[in-house]
């Protein structure tokens, strides 16, 4: 056998085996990201206080998620792990679609076809977009990338979701899911111009989400030195 060849067979195997360590290194990422989107799905049915959703206390996680993945393995990295979990998240809220619950004399699914979509939609828009941003700012300090990719993709995350999940306007989606509460007339934050109540709770969520990125900015530089003192 030649030497070329012989000595080209090693190669092809250390490649073949950084790719499955790479994959394994990505499984918590993925992981994460499905919990954090099904978990979302779920606790934004149920309100916290007036304004307020669960989901937005667990949703903003995934964007801590993608930009230590992005900061650590690089951008194509990132947008696997988004793809992927973009996925398994789908598949099991749709799962949740067929689960009846029951409260308050009613049932109900525990995630219903409208959240799915609009959870769906806004996650892969919102995380592309936030992918994208953090690396025009990869080489500036520490700090702004993940911060003002977080605010951008926060923000497109919110509006995209809770349009599509309560808007009046996009009924048909899915006509027997009875969204008439989250249209109920109301001053804006208790105070504000009267809009429709989801709009009071999309910028309650958008607040907090724009809270949680930046109290999000010291997991993040934790997260990223422990991960980078593994690689190197």
């Amino acid at each position: 056998m030649p030497r070329a060849l012989s000595a080209g067979k090693p190669c092809r195997r250390n490649h073949v085996k950084t790719g499955i360590i790479m994959n394994r290194t990505h499984l918590p990422g993925i992981l994460a990201m499905a919990t954090v989107v099904v978990a979302s799905n779920i606790l934004v049915q149920f309100l916290f206080g007036q304004w307020l959703t669960y989901g937005a206390f667990t949703y903003p996680v995934a964007f801590l998620v993608t930009d230590v993945m992005n900061r650590v393995y690089g951008a194509g990295p990132a947008r696997r792990v988004v793809l992927a979990g973009f996925a398994v998240g789908v598949i099991c809220s749709l799962i949740g679609t067929q689960i009846l619950l029951e409260g308050d004399g009613f049932t109900y699914p525990a995630v219903t076809l409208r959240i799915a979509l609009g959870s769906g939609l806004a996650f892969l828009i919102a995380q592309l977009v936030d992918i994208s941003i953090f690396n025009k700012f990869r080489a500036g300090k520490w700090w702004r990338a993940p911060l003002i990719s977080t605010l951008v993709g926060s923000s497109l995350d919110t509006a995209i979701f809770f349009t599509v999940a309560f808007s009046a306007a996009l009924t048909a989606l899915e006509p027997g899911n009875d969204v008439s509460w989250a249209g109920e007339a109301l001053p804006l934050l208790g105070f504000g111009p009267v809009v429709p109540l989801w709009v009071s709770l999309a910028v309650a969520d958008w607040a907090v989400k724009l809270g949680l990125a930046l109290l999000a900015l010291a997991p993040f530089r934790i997260i990223v030195w422990k991960l980078s003192s593994r690689t190197t």
